[in-house]
């Protein structure tokens, strides 16, 4: 029997936020063990994303879950492994120490093998009553996980994007009030982003390029100068992020940052497109340099980590990730756009 249909026809009640964090490898533990039923799914996404939960030994967490079965055919990536760079980045995030994307792993769900990652937030209509309840249990709300319709059909689905749905579960809180929204809500870009008019960011911000606001007067695109986001621009450096959009950023009222969507990472070629270019050219801070001197020997032949990424990413690709630490630590500064690839991605969120 399908698992949606085996775990209970109630929608989840999992807390906004697992009592470990998004990124512990308690998380993990249970995103990878527990049992995965798909709530809903996310519709207008570029390749198959669902919403769900996983339950293990009495915990519930809430989770994206995004089959290989899926992922539409990209022409610089080779098909079907946009899931396994998604682990990837976590696995590199772990390494770390720094903590920076949801617990994530590759495991078998409704619609087959796929990655599995900690929801951070407020869950999408996480409690209907009633007859809402019935229709979300039986997939009518969100998308059949039954068989009605199939994983990449994204037409049929209750929200936008996974970035959107966050944003969006945000949103409907801060209508709620600002203290509902403190007390359990996820930020999204906009204290992270901004447009300004002028030239200059302004204190506090790290300025991205100048962008077409609609006015008669320049408008720069820029971002916080945030430690988060720093150190998130060095992972993305190390991972070769081809996507570092502002709706791929998630905060929480704690104060933690958390970034999602990471299939387009990993490529042999430089890929490099963020928004957080702010750094760019600048040394790298002393807690970087440490840290990827630390992420070099993890990365070394043999070790752990190695082995792990070898199962999700390929020789040549694993090869290409350790040159681009050993990169960054030799020129002792942030990466400059190449200028074979756009720079920035579009749209900007």
């Amino acid at each position: 029997m399908n698992q949606a249909a085996d775990s209970g026809r109630r929608p989840p009640k999992a807390e906004a936020e697992p009592a470990a964090s998004p990124a512990a490898e308690e998380t993990r533990t249970r995103l990878a063990l527990g049992t995965l039923s798909v709530r809903g799914q996310i519709r207008q996404a570029s390749n198959a994303v669902l919403f769900g939960e996983v339950e293990h030994e009495g915990h519930r967490v809430p989770c994206v879950y995004k089959p290989v079965a899926g992922e539409r055919p990209l022409w610089d990536f080779p098909d079907g492994t946009l899931a396994q760079r998604e682990v990837a980045a976590y696995e590199i995030s772990r390494a770390t120490g720094w903590d920076l994307i949801p617990a994530t792993v590759l495991r078998d769900g409704p619609y087959g093998e796929g990655m599995c990652q900690a929801w951070v937030g407020p869950l999408p209509d996480a409690e209907p009553e009633g007859e809402e309840a019935q229709e979300a249990a039986e997939g009518e709300e969100f998308g059949d996980p039954e068989g009605h319709g199939d994983p990449g059909d994204t037409e049929a689905a209750d929200v936008d994007t996974e970035a959107d749905a966050h944003a969006e579960a945000h949103d409907e809180d801060e209508a709620a009030g600002e203290a509902e929204d403190e007390a359990s809500g996820s930020g999204g870009a906009g204290e992270l982003l901004a447009i300004v008019e002028g030239d200059e960011p302004g204190e506090g911000w790290k300025a991205v390029g100048h962008v077409d606001a609609g006015t008669l007067r320049p408008a720069l695109l820029v971002h916080a100068d945030d430690e988060r986001l720093r150190r998130l621009a060095v992972i993305d450096a190390v991972i070769n992020n081809g996507d570092r959009k502002g709706g791929h950023l998630l905060t929480l009222p704690t104060g933690a940052l958390y970034a999602i969507d990471h299939g387009v990472s990993f490529h042999v070629d430089d890929k490099l497109r963020t928004l957080l270019w702010g750094w760019a050219g600048e040394d790298l801070t002393s807690e970087a340099t440490a840290t990827l001197r630390a992420l070099a020997a993890a990365l070394a032949e043999g070790t752990p980590l190695a082995g792990r990424l070898s199962g999700l990413i390929t020789a040549a690709e694993l090869e290409a990730l350790r040159k681009r630490v050993d990169g960054l630590i030799s020129s002792g500064r942030h990466p400059l756009p190449s200028g074979d690839w756009p720079a920035i991605p579009w749209p900007p969120v």
